[in-house]
C-alpha cells in the first residue's frame, strides 16, 4: 500500500461514509465521547486524526476552540471548507503545536491508524497542559488482532470472534464500503504502557456498549454487547508539583 496505508485512496469513500452516517459513531460512540469530554466551552481542543473535521465541528458547536490535524490532504481540504476549526496537514507522531497548548486532546478512533503510536502518544502528552485531559476512543484490541471477523455456524449465525497471536504488533488490511486501509494491532498493554510512560494518569476506562435505543435503530449493534468493538480511555496530565 501507499505511504499513508490506503487512506489517500480511500479518502473520498471515507467522506461519503461519514456524510451518510457511520452508525458506530452517530448512535453509539458520539454520546460517550461528548459525555466524557464534558463542558468544553472556552477550552483549547486538539483533534488528532480529525479526518474531514466532523468531531471538531461538534466540539466547536459546544464552545470549544478547536484545532484538527490529519496526514491526508483531501480530508484536510474538506475540513477547511467545512470550517469551525483550524486545520493542519500533519502526522500524530510530529504535532505542529507548542508544548502545553491544549486543555483537551482527542483521538477519536485514530490511534489504530497511526504507525508510530508510541511517538504519537508522547506528542499528545507534550501538547496537553498540566491538569489537561486526553480522550481516546480506539478499536478494541480484541478485534484488531483478527482479520476474519465473526465465525458463523451453518445457518450464518455468529458464534464467536477468534483471538490469536494477540501479543504481536502488526498491520492488518481491512476493507468496508470502498475503504481499504491498514489498521494497526497492538495489545492493550502496549497502549497502556505508552500512555503511562508519557507521564499520564488514567482517570476512566471502559468498553462501552450501545444503549437500547441504538440497538432498536440498528440491531447489528447488539454484537457490541457480546464482544466490545471499542475501548474508551480518559487520561490526565498531572499538575506540576508547586514545590
Amino acid at each position: 500500500m501507499a505511504p499513508n496505508h490506503g487512506w489517500d485512496e480511500s479518502a473520498d469513500a471515507w467522506i461519503q461514509c461519514v456524510d451518510e452516517g457511520d452508525v458506530n459513531r452517530t448512535l453509539f460512540l458520539d454520546p460517550v465521547m461528548l459525555d466524557w469530554a464534558g463542558n468544553v466551552r472556552d477550552l483549547d481542543v486538539l483533534d488528532v486524526g480529525c479526518g474531514e473535521g466532523r468531531f471538531c465541528r461538534m466540539l466547536a458547536h459546544r464552545g470549544a476552540r478547536c484545532v484538527g490535524i490529519d496526514p491526508i490532504d483531501l480530508l484536510i481540504q474538506v475540513a477547511r471548507e467545512r470550517g469551525h476549526a483550524e486545520y493542519h496537514l500533519a502526522r500524530a507522531e510530529r504535532l505542529p503545536c507548542p508544548d502545553a497548548a491544549f486543555d483537551l486532546v482527542v483521538s477519536y478512533v485514530s490511534l489504530v491508524d497511526v504507525p508510530g503510536y508510541r511517538e504519537g502518544i508522547a506528542e499528545m502528552a507534550r501538547v496537553t497542559r498540566a491538569g489537561g485531559r486526553i480522550l481516546v476512543a480506539n478499536v478494541s484490541t480484541i478485534f484488531t488482532c483478527v482479520n476474519t471477523g465473526w465465525v458463523r455456524d451453518a445457518f450464518g449465525e455468529r458464534l464467536y470472534v477468534p483471538v490469536d497471536d494477540y501479543v504481536t504488533e502488526t498491520g492488518v488490511e481491512v476493507a468496508w464500503r470502498d475503504i481499504r486501509v491498514v489498521n494497526w494491532h497492538r495489545p492493550l498493554a502496549a497502549y497502556l504502557t505508552a500512555f503511562l510512560e508519557a507521564g499520564l494518569i488514567l482517570r476512566r476506562f471502559d468498553h462501552p456498549i450501545p444503549p437500547d435505543e441504538a440497538i432498536r435503530a440498528r440491531p447489528g449493534l447488539a454484537d457490541n454487547r457480546r464482544v466490545p468493538n471499542f475501548d474508551v480511555m480518559l487520561w490526565e496530565r498531572p499538575c506540576v508539583d508547586p514545590t
